[in-house]
Parts: C-alpha cells; structure tokens; sequence
C-alpha cells in the first residue's frame, strides 16, 4: 500500500541519501545556504525531521526542542533507514487524513512539508559539499503549491528568507531554481545575486 506522499518520498528520498552519503568528515563545519547552519547543523536537523516526521505520519507528539547529535557511529547508513522508514510511515492511507494534533495542519500539508525538506535540503547539502544534485521531477513540481501556500506563514516565522530574484531563473514554473527562490535561496550559491 502507498499513498502520493510516500511515493513523492519514495522519489525523493535516495537522491538526498546519496547525497549524505557523499558527505565527508572534513566538510562537516563548511557552510550551506542555510543561513546560520554549517553542514553539521543542516544534516542534525535533517535527521530531526526524518525521525520526527515518521511521528507525525501517525499523530504522534514530537519533541523539536531537544536537538541531538545524530552523527555518531554509522550516521551516513543510519540516515538511508531512517528515510527508509519515513517512506514507510507515509505510506498508509489514514496518515492523509486529518489534521496534525502537533502542527495543526492538514495531515497532507505535514507529508509536504517532509517532502520539501528532503528535496531543498539535499539541494543545500549538495551545493555544499560540490556535489551533484538532481531532484525528482515530480518532488519539485508538487512543491511549488506547497511553497506558495506555506510562505507568507514560513517567512513570518522565519524557516523561509524573502524571495530571491535571479536574472538567469524564470519567474514561475515547475523547476528546481524557481523553487530554490521562493524558499529564499541563490540557486547559483555560493554566487551572490547581481
């Protein structure tokens, strides 16, 4: 059984892993194009969401308070069945319905919202770390309802920065760059915009 989201995750999901994968100790303390976070930090928090988001899959409270450190022994292969399991616990249809008692969202809202992490995420640790990145076309091209719905609210709260203009990125469409600048990203990072 599966559902959109977790197919959308499914997707998404190894392209990011690989990603991680590809991470090595001497880039941890390099910076990403989240403000504030070097790749230690963006990967501690993405495995946060990938284990909090399998809570919220089935109600459930999560602590986002505590923040541990999730790069001990084994990270990079704990990371691939962390998000193995965040599939898994999207997959089942009665996790659409509803409203999160925890964020007070449409329970499809909340599977976005793991899905948009994944794929911006793994945009950012990319860029990061020189790596390539090419995110599922069908991740990117669900997210940008997503974006538009979800901004004037994440940038009030500060999880996204202010639109960015960028001469070489189109103003709309489903694609990767257009996507990157309605969460506050450069998509030619670390290249400032003219």
């Amino acid at each position: 059984m599966t559902t959109q989201t977790s197919d959308l995750l499914a997707a998404a999901a190894p392209r990011t892993v690989d990603v991680v994968r590809g991470i090595t100790d001497d880039q941890l303390d390099l910076p990403t194009p989240c403000r504030d976070y070097v790749v230690r930090d963006l990967l501690n928090h993405l495995f946060e969401v990938v284990v909090n988001f399998q809570g919220l899959a089935a109600k459930q409270p999560v602590e986002w308070a505590e923040k541990p450190d999730h790069l001990g022994d084994g990270w990079r292969d704990r990371f691939g069945v962390e998000t193995d399991r965040l599939v898994a616990a999207w997959s089942d249809p009665s996790t659409l319905e509803g409203v999160s008692p925890g964020m007070g969202l449409p329970q499809t809202v909340v599977g976005g919202m793991a899905l948009l992490d994944l794929t911006v995420h793994g945009w950012d640790l990319a860029v990061a770390t020189d790596q390539r990145y090419q995110p599922a076309p069908e991740a990117v091209a669900e997210l940008h309802g997503l974006v538009e719905q979800l901004g004037p609210t994440a940038r009030r709260m500060g999880v996204f920065a202010d639109p960015v203009t960028h001469p070489t990125t189109p103003t709309d469409g489903p694609d990767l760059a257009h996507l990157l600048t309605q969460t506050g990203r450069t998509p030619t990072w670390p290249t400032p915009t003219p």
